[in-house]
Parts: structure tokens; C-alpha cells; sequence
């Protein structure tokens, strides 16, 4: 094209023209600041009147800067005017181009219209020509189409035959001749295929049952089972044809050697019956092991590498004896025998070196990292069922104990002795046998079952020891009421202290190491009880001898003559003379409690009031009797063994001083002195003594009391006995009342 053509086609403009862009907003803006830019820059160079000379100099050359900036828009402008013209020109030119496309596009579709419409006569053809061709091939396959029926049946028979693996090659065979088809006639399926996905089902699941006795045939045959191994691993590996599913008989295989593996160790008929359960475990413990050990030396070797044989026996045994125990644990609750030995079983024998830790097993065989066979759960459940009955075993061990025991109370005979002479009962041996014995036998499963049964062997020796304390009771009350009255009712008695002493002595063997110490302190608390209890029993049956010579005591006769302490001596000798056979340290603390007793019989006979004092010479008879008798029960029980720091009988003295002292002013000293000496004295105890002593008028009396109240408070001491604060004192009469009458 030349440039004259070219020149019509561009869009002119006429001379002079402009293309006024449209305002900006910016450009009044930037003509104000230059307007001060300039403003600033004159005013700076002619702000001096020196250079207003130069100010021609100035203006010609912003003239010519001006003519050189307007020269360059102008150049900048006409480029800029001649690209735009161009690319007019070139869009023009773009058009025609479209416009002639579409026309030529136009006119193939009216084409195409054409032939399309011609060719659908031809339709018939086609098809005839494709079922000519389908026709051909199968005329090709008929022979082999025909061989179908009798090759369903030959692979039948391998299948039956166990010959898997001709099996599965005839099976691919039929299936390849499937394929075959099916690529010539699409999804059409012949009727002389039907029965051929019941075949592959059956040589699957013969390919299954064989794993299922992989054990078996490993020892037997295990040709078969490599044979089985090999099918299920070829055809998982092989790709199914579009749309038929997968056939993944490798899963099988692996399932069903674990459904076999339980059957023949699991199985609902397998499970143990009720007491059976340490049979079953002792034969799991047998043949667990040899099941292991026959994976790893007969199995593994038929079997792929990745088909970890020896740890998939041990996981499908360990899953499956879980699994049977919980199912044990659910059903009726076991005997305390069966929790024992599931519990011994599970915590040690399991992983011991006799069973899954055998040395002779390798790595692969490792169970421990497992889920433990009994949850916590599980083993706080069968620890308490075997603690509940065990419980229950003991109680009535030692209820059947007791009785025995209270049975020999009344007989005729004088309770057994040992060597040394002291009384005897295998009472105490056998309860500590039967505690110790479950507390031994409960220690090599666990800690926490030790300390369970521990507990429950202090809360029965504690229930034990209720039983007995009322089965003394009760023995006490029918002797004391006739009732059943007991030849040696004190001997027995004191033979209960024996036991009592041996449990006393014997019970820290029920403590655990490491326990807390504080837990047997339930149990030695009733131990103390039972021997207070005890000994009242002994110091009652002693009173009720010596409370009919107490009740002449203090009189005149006392005043004049020994004879009535020295009855209370010589019975309480006769009644004591027995209490040797009690061993120490309990002999110790019966004899201070008889001299304690015969002491606080004494002086509650004084409080009594039956006697006064008339003069001077009554008062130093009854002080002197008071350090006779006082010497005379210290001689007494020092000669029935009591150590002499123990005696009770010194008290006697200290009244012997109150009732000798000739000046009545000083009995306000006297009463203060008996205050610090025993701190339990009170002021009715001081007023029965002053009327025993007698001879003081109401103010002396008053005096003597005011003592006692103004008195310094008693020094502390630990070892004082209570004395007087378990006499009762009588009660106090009015000021009116004549004294003189208790004289007659």
C-alpha cells in the first residue's frame, strides 16, 4: 500500500486544530506553585538593587528557555498525534479482517450441514458392518467358548482338590476369556459366563479356610499352604477390569488367620466354667507358647515377609484372651479362688519368662507394648471380689474361733498353761494365722491388693475383738446372775488378759512396710479397751468379795483391832493369788488396778461417815490404824508382785497427817498440803474427812476449807492417778444438823 492510500485512510485534522484534554484537577494547583516558585526565585535574585543591571540579561534568556520548552511540547505533541492515526488506521484494517472470517466460517457449517445429512442413510451399514465384525471374532473364540462349561467344572474339581493353585490358573484362564468378550461386545455378558463369579468366590473361600488352619498345615502340609499364601497374594496384586471390584483375598487370608487362631484357643465352648478357671489358664500357659513358637518356626517361612506372622499370632492371641477375659469379667462373679489366680495369672505368669517372655521366643512375639490383658477397671474389680470374699471367709473363721473359745469358758476344768505356768489359748495364735496368712498370700500379686487385704484384716481384727469384748460381757452377766455360773470365772478371765497381751503383742506382724503408722492405731486402741474391760470384769468379781468387810469399816472396832483389814487381805490375796499366770507386762497393770481398787474401796468407806472421832485419842487410834493398814496393803500387793512406785496405798498417810495433827489452826496447811498432793480432792472429800476427824467447831471447818479454794494451784505431774475423783463423796448437810448423831 502506498503512502498516498495510506494517507487517505488515516484520520486528518485540520490545521490548528487541538484535542483539548479534559481539565485537570491538579493543574491550576501546579500553575500557582509555579507561580511561587518563580515569585520566590525573582525575588531572590534581584532582592539586592545591584542586580536590577543585569535584569535585560535575565529576560532574554528565560525567553529563549521559554522558546526551547515550547519547541519540545510541540515535537512531543505531533509523535504523539501520529501514533494515535496509526493505530486508528490499524483497527480499521483489524475489522475487515473479522468481518471475512465470519463469513468463511458461515459458510463450512453450511457444509458440514450438508454432509451430515448425507451420511445418515449410510447409518445401517455401519451397524451391519460392526455385528459383522463381532460375529467374525467370536467365530474365532466359539472353540474355546464352548470348553467354557467343561473348564468351570475341571477347576471345580482342582478347587475340591485343593490344588490351588491349577486352580487359579484355570480361573484366570475362564476370566481372561470373559475379558475377551466383553472387549468385543461390550457389557454384554453370555450366559455361559454366569456361573463364573460363584467359581472365584469358591476357590476364595478355600483359599480362606486354609489360612484359617495355618497352624495345622504348616506341621502337616505346608505345601497347601504356601500354595494358598501365593493365590491370595497374585490376586490381590493383579488390576481388576473397569467396573468389577477389586478382590483383596490377602485380607482374607489375614483375617482368617486370626478368626482361626481364636477359634482354637477362644471359642465359646473353650471358655471356662465356673471353678474351672485355673485349668484353662494353666492350659493357655502351655500352649500359648508353642503357638508362638510354631508361627516363627513353621508358618513365617510359608508366608510373605510382610505378612509379620509371628507379631500378628501374638497380637491375634494376646487381642483374643483379652477379649475372652472381658467377656469372663461381665458374666457371673468368680469365687475368690478364680479372682486370685486371674490375678496372679495376668499380672505375672502372662509376661513372665515362662509364657509370652519366654527367652526362646524372638522380638516379634513382644506383647507387652500392648494394651494390658485387665484394665484397671478390671483388676480393682476382681481385687475387691476376692478381698469381699475373703472377708466373708475370715469372719467366719474367726466367729467359729470365738466360739470354740467361749465354749471352754464354763467348763469344770482350770484354763490350759504353757511352760512357764502362765495360762494358755491358741485363740490368739490362730487369729493372727489367719490374718497374717491372707495378708502373705496376697502380697506376690500386688501392692494395692496387699494393702486391701490388710485393711480388711484390721477391720475384722478390730470386729474380732468387739465380739469378744461382748462375749465377756455376756459371760460376766450370765455368771453374776446365775444363770450360767462358771467354776473358774476369774481363771478365765484372767486367761482373756493372756490373750489379749498376745494380740497386743503380735499385731504389728499385720503392718505393711512402708505403711502409715498410723494404722494400727484403730486396732490398738481396742486392744486397750478390751484390757480395761477386762479388768474391770477381774476388779468387780474381787469387790463383790470385799464389799461386805468395807461396810464395817471405819467403826470402833476398826479403831481397836486389825482383824478387819486383815480379812481384806487375806481375800484379796486368795482372789490374787492366780494373777501371776498373766504374763507382763499386762500382770503389772491388773495388780495396780486391784490395789488401786482395794485403795478407792477404802477410802470410800471413810467417806461414808459412819464413824467420828470423839477426842483426841480416837483421832491418833485412827491415824495410826490409817499407817497400819497403809503398811499393810503396800506388804500385800509387794508380795503379789506389784512394783512399788505403782502403790495407791501412800494416800493413806497423807490422811493420817489431817486426822493427827493436834492444832486445829494448822489444818488449813494440811488441807492445801493433800490438794497438791493429789489435785482431784474436793472440797466434799475435805468435809467428810473433817467430820471423820471431828472435834473442830464451824469456823475451824470453814477455815481448814478456805484452804482449799485459797490455796496455790497444784504442781503438774504426769504419773498422778486418779484417786478421789472416782470416790463418791457424800452429799453435804445443812449447818443445823447434828453430827453427833453418826456416833451411836
Amino acid at each position: 500500500m502506498d503512502s498516498a492510500a495510506k494517507d487517505e485512510m488515516q484520520p486528518t485534522l485540520s490545521p490548528g486544530s487541538s484535542c483539548p484534554g479534559p481539565e485537570w484537577p491538579e493543574q491550576e494547583r501546579a500553575e500557582r506553585l509555579a507561580r511561587g516558585a518563580a515569585l520566590k526565585w525573582a525575588s531572590g535574585i534581584f532582592y539586592q538593587p545591584e542586580q536590577l543591571a543585569r535584569l535585560g540579561q535575565y529576560r532574554s534568556r528565560e525567553v529563549q528557555r521559554t522558546c526551547s520548552l515550547e519547541a519540545r511540547l510541540k515535537s512531543v505533541m505531533q509523535s504523539y498525534l501520529e501514533g494515535v492515526q496509526t493505530g486508528v488506521w490499524q483497527l480499521a484494517r483489524a475489522l475487515e479482517s473479522v468481518q471475512e472470517t465470519r463469513e468463511a466460517l458461515s459458510q463450512a457449517c453450511g457444509l458440514l450441514q450438508g454432509v451430515s445429512q448425507a451420511s445418515q442413510p449410510l447409518q445401517p451399514l455401519r451397524e451391519q458392518v460392526a455385528q459383522h465384525k463381532q460375529l467374525q471374532a467370536l467365530s474365532q473364540l466359539l472353540p474355546r467358548l464352548r470348553a467354557v462349561p467343561a473348564a468351570v467344572a475341571h477347576t471345580e474339581i482342582l478347587i475340591d482338590a485343593q490344588q490351588f493353585l491349577e486352580a487359579y490358573v484355570s480361573l484366570r484362564e475362564l476370566e481372561q476369556l470373559r475379558e475377551d468378550t466383553w472387549a468385543l461386545l461390550g457389557v454384554l455378558e453370555l450366559p455361559v459366563f454366569q456361573g463364573l463369579d460363584l467359581l472365584a468366590e469358591a476357590l476364595g473361600q478355600a483359599v480362606e479356610a486354609a489360612a484359617g488352619t495355618a497352624g495345622k498345615l504348616a506341621r502337616e502340609d505346608p505345601a497347601l499352604l504356601v500354595a494358598a499364601v501365593r493365590v491370595a497374594e497374585v490376586e490381590t496384586g493383579r488390576k481388576p477390569p473397569l467396573g468389577q471390584a477389586p478382590r483383596d483375598w490377602r485380607q482374607r487370608c489375614l483375617r482368617a488367620l486370626q478368626e482361626g487362631l481364636e477359634r482354637a484357643h477362644f471359642g465359646s465352648p473353650l471358655l471356662p466354667a465356673p471353678g474351672a478357671l485355673a485349668e484353662w489358664l494353666e492350659a493357655l500357659r502351655v500352649a500359648l507358647p508353642v503357638e508362638l513358637a510354631t508361627a516363627e518356626a513353621l508358618v513365617a517361612p510359608c508366608c510373605p515377609p510382610h505378612y509379620n506372622v509371628v507379631q500378628l499370632w501374638a497380637y491375634t492371641l494376646h487381642s483374643g484372651l483379652h477379649c475372652s477375659l472381658q467377656h469372663l469379667l461381665t458374666g457371673p462373679e468368680l469365687g475368690a479362688a478364680d479372682a486370685f489366680t486371674l490375678l496372679h495369672w495376668a499380672l505375672h505368669v502372662y509376661l513372665g519368662q515362662e509364657m509370652m517372655g519366654s527367652l526362646e521366643l524372638g522380638p516379634e512375639a513382644d506383647v507387652s507394648q500392648l494394651e494390658p490383658l485387665l484394665t484397671v477397671e478390671n483388676i480393682e474389680q476382681l481385687e475387691a471380689t476376692f478381698v469381699a470374699n475373703v472377708q466373708a471367709n475370715v469372719a467366719q473363721w474367726l466367729q467359729n474361733a470365738l466360739d470354740e473359745e467361749v465354749a471352754e469358758w464354763g467348763r469344770k476344768q482350770e484354763p490350759n498353761t504353757d511352760s512357764s505356768g502362765s495360762y494358755y489359748s491358741p485363740l490368739p495364735a490362730i487369729v493372727m494365722q489367719i490374718l497374717e496368712e491372707n495378708i502373705r498370700v496376697a502380697s506376690p500379686v500386688s501392692e494395692s491388693l496387699q494393702r486391701r487385704v490388710q485393711g480388711m484384716a484390721l477391720s475384722e481384727l478390730g470386729v474380732f475383738l468387739r465380739s469378744f469384748s461382748d462375749a465377756l460381757i455376756r459371760f460376766s452377766r450370765d455368771h453374776l446372775r446365775g444363770e450360767a455360773v462358771a467354776p473358774h470365772y476369774v481363771s478365765y478371765l484372767l486367761a482373756t488378759l493372756n490373750h489379749q497381751s498376745a494380740l497386743s503383742s503380735s499385731v504389728s506382724v499385720l503392718q505393711l512396710d512402708g505403711a502409715a503408722s498410723g494404722a494400727l492405731a484403730p486396732v490398738e486402741a481396742a486392744l486397750d479397751d478390751l484390757q480395761r474391760r477386762i479388768c474391770r470384769l477381774v476388779l468387780e468379781a474381787l469387790l463383790a468379795e470385799l464389799q461386805p468387810l468395807f461396810a464395817a469399816l471405819p467403826s470402833r472396832r476398826w479403831l481397836s483391832s486389825p482383824e478387819l483389814l486383815e480379812s481384806v487381805c487375806k481375800r484379796t490375796e486368795r482372789f490374787c493369788r492366780d494373777f501371776w499366770r498373766v504374763r507382763n507386762p499386762t500382770v503389772q497393770v491388773l495388780l495396780a488396778e486391784a490395789e488401786r481398787a482395794v485403795v478407792l474401796q477404802y477410802l470410800s468407806a471413810l467417806m461414808q461417815g459412819r464413824l467420828v472421832c470423839r477426842g483426841a485419842d480416837e483421832r491418833t487410834q485412827a491415824a495410826e490404824r490409817l499407817e497400819h493398814d497403809a503398811a499393810q496393803l503396800q506388804q500385800l500387793f509387794l508380795g503379789l508382785g506389784l512394783e512399788e512406785s505403782a502403790h495407791c496405798a501412800p494416800v493413806l498417810l497423807a490422811l493420817r497427817k489431817l486426822l493427827n495433827l493436834h492444832d486445829p489452826a494448822l489444818l488449813g496447811l494440811e488441807v492445801a498440803c493433800l490438794r497438791q498432793q493429789f489435785p482431784d480432792v474436793s472440797e466434799d472429800h475435805v468435809s467428810a474427812l473433817l467430820d471423820l476427824r471431828g472435834g473442830l467447831s464451824q469456823e475451824q471447818r470453814l477455815a481448814a476449807l478456805s484452804f482449799l479454794k485459797a490455796g496455790p494451784p497444784p504442781s503438774p505431774c504426769a504419773d498422778r492417778r486418779a484417786l478421789f475423783s472416782l470416790v463418791p463423796a457424800p452429799a453435804p448437810e445443812s449447818a443445823s444438823c447434828l453430827r453427833s448423831g453418826f456416833c451411836a
